[in-house]
């Protein structure tokens, strides 16, 4: 465990935000699942874009081809970040929500009254809107349940599903109380009955390796920002699939995927540091592919949510809201006290220097669901590749004074 620990430990050395200190103490961000820090590497691709190849895409001189040839490269690394067939499933947008957005306007089209689309309780409000929308074309949504311990209600995903169902829309995890879905079984259930899936992977992804073609889904979102990159959407749509979905775009827009869905110009510096930021994690766990280097992170991340855990455990007011440890979950840990709001918390938190967040996340439903919603909802911790055992024992110790 302790070569896992070292093998990240370096990574803090390229987070400029890390130099910020308050009182002469070091900041600790837990603020991740909101949005983690961005390496230097990161920034300097995005600088260095400015700097040399700033164009439109398309033409015939060579800041333009350039251009052309860092958004290929973004899209082949971001299809083996993903386990995709290729670069031509990757489409690039302003951010996962517009992305849906745009997907739920192409079902429009060719579902018809009656047809059914699944959501559930436990996902973020940008993967239940953009289908909710649609009740006004006579689309029927139909809700999943969640358990008292913001788990999806498996038996009750089981029930809702029927002939009827065209589309299943689920979170690989939740990024209000941690909860990791069994993806596997929802595939095999909506297989079952002829539905399409479309997951959300943006709470997902920083965490644990990906491979769509193992998964089988025909759509998947993601954030870059999440893990380490720029403000860009990133959405896998399987050989074939976006193909025959009518989505909006201009007459002089190419009409084939991946190009299809992406509306406008795109912000092209931004793009570079995806690339960057998947490079930068490879490099960080010293692995050769992307899914190898999200495995490693995923035991690093995993003994100090163990740690994080227990200490949270052992606070007299507070009551950790989500699954327990036995169930899989990411390294993001939400919780109520007794005695304070949740905004409250993480207002003592932050004067202590301790970055953390409170409310529902935009993931309002479970939060609602939980009866969570009128106490302000949660205070929420999440862990990132450059949580150090050290910042989650202050964390720890910080609680106990708020006891």
């Amino acid at each position: 465990m302790q070569i896992q620990k070292s093998t990240f430990l370096q990574a803090r050395q390229h987070f400029p935000a890390l130099a910020r200190n308050m009182k002469g103490n070091p900041v600790i961000f837990l603020d991740g699942p909101a949005g983690t820090q961005v390496p230097a590497q990161v920034i300097e691709a995005i600088s260095h874009y400015y700097k040399t190849s700033n164009s439109n895409t398309h033409g015939f001189f060579r800041n333009t081809r350039e251009t052309d040839q860092i958004i290929h490269e973004a899209r082949e690394w971001s299809a083996k970040f993903f386990g995709a067939e290729g670069p031509e499933t990757i489409s690039f947008g302003q951010n996962m929500t517009t992305l849906a957005y745009f997907l739920s306007a192409g079902f429009g089209r060719i579902l018809k009254p009656g047809d059914e689309i699944i959501i559930t309780q436990l996902d973020h409000e940008a993967n239940r809107g953009p289908w909710l929308v649609l009740k006004e074309s006579g689309i029927t949504i139909v809700e999943v349940n969640i358990t008292a311990q913001g788990i999806l209600d498996m038996d009750d995903f089981q029930k809702k599903l029927s002939e009827r169902t065209k589309l299943v829309a689920v979170g690989c995890a939740s990024n209000a109380l941690g909860t990791v879905n069994d993806v596997k079984t929802i595939r095999e259930m909506s297989k079952r009955v002829g539905a399409k899936l479309l997951l959300d992977a943006v709470h997902f992804a920083p965490h644990f390796p990906i491979n769509v073609m193992e998964l089988d889904c025909e759509f998947l979102l993601a954030s870059a920002y999440k893990f380490y990159g720029p403000h860009v959407g990133i959405f896998y749509s399987k050989p074939g699939e976006l193909d025959i979905l009518p989505v909006d775009s201009l007459r002089t827009q190419d009409q084939i995927p991946p190009c299809k869905i992406e509306t406008g110009t795109l912000n092209h510096a931004a793009i570079a540091g995806v690339t960057a930021c998947i490079k930068f994690i490879m490099e960080m766990a010293g692995e050769d592919t992307p899914q190898k280097a999200m495995k490693l992170l995923a035991v690093h991340e995993r003994i100090l949510l163990e740690k994080l855990f227990h200490g949270l455990s052992e606070v007299p007011s507070v009551k950790i809201q989500g699954p327990g440890l036995d169930y899989p979950r990411t390294p993001t840990v939400s919780f109520t006290h007794d005695k304070y709001r949740p905004e409250v918390v993480c207002e003592k938190l932050g004067e202590m220097g301790i970055f953390a967040w409170d409310g529902h996340f935009f993931a309002i439903r479970p939060i609602e669901a939980l009866g969570l919603l009128e106490r302000g909802g949660v205070t929420r911790l999440g862990i990132s590749m450059y949580t150090t055992e050290d910042e989650i024992e202050k964390t720890i110790q910080a609680m106990l004074q708020l006891h």
